[in-house]
């Protein structure tokens, strides 16, 4: 099995398959080779259950060309802005600006400063995750961690904000999310 490793100061080991397929492994620097071999075999079946099940997606959900990719991102540009601006005043934050971004691994983010970023993927979502995405990355001007009381706080404004994110999860019509 052919695997990208990484070493880094983590405390643990992780093995990650990315939408392409790669099998990713992420361990501490001071684990020897014998147990990252041990830890690749031991999920041997979860790796090849995984890289099917990618390659099943990427077969159901193709990869969109430029011209969707500007699309998308015409439509995030268009449908971000007053979303952000309707929840920022509902929840009483201050983004300090929004940017449309090509990421692939978050829909989201808040920086220190309270800049927002969004991927245009989101747009290949259903309104209910999309939404949920914005107040996730609102209540995080307030909490900028993932404590109970920044869940408390994105609860307080979406009280179905639990049943939104398994959209984010789930293969849709429009696009997934890996």
């Amino acid at each position: 099995m052919n695997y990208q490793l990484r070493l880094s100061d983590r405390r643990s080991a992780a093995i990650e398959i990315t939408r392409e397929g790669e099998v990713i492994v992420r361990v501490p620097r001071w684990l020897p080779q014998e147990e990252i071999d041990r830890l690749v075999d031991k999920h041997m079946p979860w790796i090849r259950r995984k890289l099917r099940d990618m390659e099943a997606l990427r077969e159901a959900y193709p990869e969109p060309d430029a011209e969707q990719i500007a699309q998308l991102r015409r439509q995030a540009e268009a449908v971000l802005p007053p979303l952000v601006k309707h929840w920022s005043e509902k929840m009483q934050v201050q983004p300090t600006g929004l940017k449309v971004t090509s990421a692939h691994t978050r829909y989201g983010s808040c920086s220190e400063g309270n800049r927002l970023c969004f991927s245009w993927r989101l747009m290949q979502l259903p309104a209910e995750a999309i939404e949920a995405v914005v107040v996730h990355e609102l209540a995080h001007i307030r909490h900028k961690n993932h404590g109970p009381d920044f869940y408390a706080e994105v609860e307080r404004y979406l009280p179905d904000y639990r049943q939104r994110i398994k959209l984010l999860k789930k293969p849709t019509k429009e696009g997934t999310k890996v």
